[in-house]
């Protein structure tokens, strides 16, 4: 067992890497980007990665308190569940008004492996296989389909 200063460390220094590994990939538009804090424009709108102790994932996480308006995005997303998943590769997990862990209305299209843990650092490299392809596909996603939900 870690203590908490040890977790976050470990935490850390994935990400740490993860970034590093990320930076010298340009986004859709050419552009230098900050892949762990990626910036879609819109307010509420976010895409989440997270890995811990039992899986990872990727996500595009809607976050706008007007229940009416977080659908209305989801709606506009879901129009373009075929573009999506076509410049992934693969079927991703669609959520519509999921509770988060502190009991917020969120809405979901995510895509997560199981079995992993971010304390095995033997993980950490299909952890990268798997985020990588994943978030270079939700920026082409986004850089074409971000007027459509905008």
């Amino acid at each position: 067992m870690y203590s908490r200063q040890e977790a976050s460390l470990i935490r850390k220094k994935f990400w740490t890497s993860f970034g590093v590994y990320m930076k010298p990939v340009t986004s859709a538009s050419g552009e230098t980007i900050n892949w762990l804090n990626y910036k879609t424009g819109i307010k509420d709108v976010f895409f989440r990665m997270d890995f811990d102790k039992d899986n990872a994932s990727i996500a595009i996480e809607l976050r706008h308190p007007d229940r009416q308006i977080q659908q209305y995005y989801y709606e506009q997303l879901l129009s373009l569940k075929n573009l999506l998943e076509q410049i992934a590769g693969d079927k991703w997990n669609w959520q519509l008004h999921q509770q988060d862990e502190n009991s917020v209305s969120i809405s979901r299209v995510e895509k997560s492996i199981k079995n992993v843990n971010i304390f095995n650092e033997n993980d950490w490299p299909s952890v990268i296989s798997f985020l990588k392809p994943r978030l270079i596909a939700l920026d082409e996603f986004w850089y074409t389909a971000k007027d459509v939900i905008e």
